[in-house]
Order: structure tokens, then sequence, then C-alpha cells
């Protein structure tokens, strides 16, 4: 029975350490979307207590500007199709990449493997001034190519993969093999299938980071014709008197997306982690 007892207390203090753990992390996100239920005199107010969490007289009037002002939509749409062609491309060759450096021998394996795993901790703005160079002679600025084309290749997701697969058996791919499948056709048809939640876990990354992604769309998307949804809430920003209800509802409506995309794909984002993180 103490034992049970001691059980329990200690399931009890778990759960609320974890429980005040997420309120305090989630506390940020609850405050945005209340204040932009909120007018403008109330969102600052009473910031000491937890009056700020709750608006006194909500309303969707902020939204309604934030879609008077801008064309959101237009914007949300490019950074959706942004978003997704670098994630395909991510998806599509990394894994490939990473594929080979898991289940082939080839001479420079490993020092390509250590160059990989080097170039991981470069941080981007150490080569974002070459790289715009670079955009800006291939004429690429305020292009798609120059929005996408530099964010193909990562070696963070080679890696990623590269760790998973290499648990893969050798056996399953020898089995492949005997049934007359070529490294193409087995990579395709048995090491995909079963990868689902490294797959996972690129895809929330590069969706997280790339819909977030400010400092570089702001140096090449010159334009309206590729603005993303970062860059549009930065026109509220631009003309005074600065009201920060339409900016908490602009910034709302673009966490909506990858709070849908998390909340769906969080069982595979955690086995993926939990599967690539710890192996040699």
């Amino acid at each position: 029975m103490n034992y049970k007892r001691k059980k329990l207390l200690g399931n009890i203090w778990f759960y609320a350490g974890n429980t005040l753990i997420a309120i305090i992390f989630i506390s940020p996100l609850i405050w945005m979307v209340s204040s932009s239920l909120k007018p403008e005199s109330e969102i600052f107010a009473g910031m000491n207590s937890l009056q700020t969490f709750i608006p006194k007289s909500a309303s969707l009037k902020n939204y309604m500007e934030v879609f008077t002002r801008i064309n959101i939509m237009k914007f949300i749409l490019n950074s959706f199709f942004y978003v997704t062609i670098i994630i395909i491309l991510d998806l599509f060759i990394n894994s490939i990449c990473g594929y080979a450096l898991a289940k082939f021998e080839f001479k420079g394996k490993d020092l390509l493997l250590t160059l990989i795993i080097s170039l991981m901790v470069l941080p981007m703005e150490s080569i974002m001034l070459p790289l715009y160079k670079q955009v800006a002679d291939l004429n690429w600025v305020n292009q798609w190519a120059g929005l996408i084309v530099p964010f193909i290749a990562k070696c963070f997701s080679i890696y990623m993969f590269r760790q998973f697969f290499v648990d893969i058996p050798n056996e399953l791919l020898e089995a492949a093999a005997i049934d007359g499948c070529g490294p193409i056709k087995t990579f395709f048809k048995v090491v995909v299938p079963i990868s689902g939640t490294v797959y996972a876990t690129i895809f929330i990354l590069d969706f997280v980071g790339h819909w977030n992604d400010f400092m570089w769309p702001m140096l090449v998307a010159t334009g309206e014709k590729i603005r993303t949804i970062q860059l549009a809430i930065q026109t509220f920003f631009g003309s005074k008197p600065i009201n920060y209800g339409p900016i908490m509802a602009s910034l709302t409506i673009s966490a909506i997306p990858m709070l849908i995309m998390f909340i769906a794909l969080q069982k595979y984002y955690v086995e993926g982690i939990a599967s690539t993180g710890i192996k040699g």
C-alpha cells in the first residue's frame, strides 16, 4: 500500500510539473491569440495579472483590418508554395543522399560524412552574403528559384536520413535484391515505406523553419509576386501609429498552419527524433 501511495504521489508530481512547464511554454501563444481579439487599449493592460489572457470585449475587428490592409491570402499561398517545393525536394534528394551514405561503400565516404557533419554547425549568417551574391549573379532576385534552390540540399537532413537508414537491417535489402529489385527499386519499394518517422521529422522541421523564415525572403523577395506571410506581417510595422491588434491577428493567422501540422504529426516527430538522435 505504501508503494502504491508513493507511486501515485510520484505520478501526481510528474504530471503537475509537466503541466506547469507546458503552461509556461504556451502562455505567449495564448496571450497572442487573446490580444488579437482585444481593442488596442486593452492589449498591454493588466500585464501583471491573469486578466491579460482574457479579453474583456472580444471582437474580430483586428482580423477584419488584416484582411482589409493586405492581401494576406495571397501571401499565405506564396508561403505554402515556397515551403512545399522545398520540402518535396528536400525529402527526395536528401533521403537518397542519406541512403547512399548509410548503405553503400564508395571512396571518400567517411570524408564526405565528416564534411557534412562539419557544415551542420556553420551558421546561416556566415554564408548569407556570398549566397545572396550568387543568387543575384544568376538573376534570381525576386524569383522563386532564389527562394527555393539554395535550401534544397541540407546537411542536417542528409545526416538525419543517414542515421535512420543505418539501422535498417541489411538482410531486408538483400532479400529485396534476391527478389530482383535493383538499388533504386529497393529504396522506393522497401526503404521509404518503413521510414515514415524520419520523413515526418524532416517535414516538420522544414515546414516550421521555412514558414517562419524572415531574413532570406527579405533579401530575395523584393516584390509582392513572391512575398511570404512573414514579410507581409512586417508591413504592419512600417506605418505609424503601430497598432498591435492587427499585428497579433496576423501572427495568429500565420501560426495556424504550423499548429495544425505539428498536432497531426507530433507522434512521428517524437519517434523520428528518438530514433535518429542517439545512433553512431
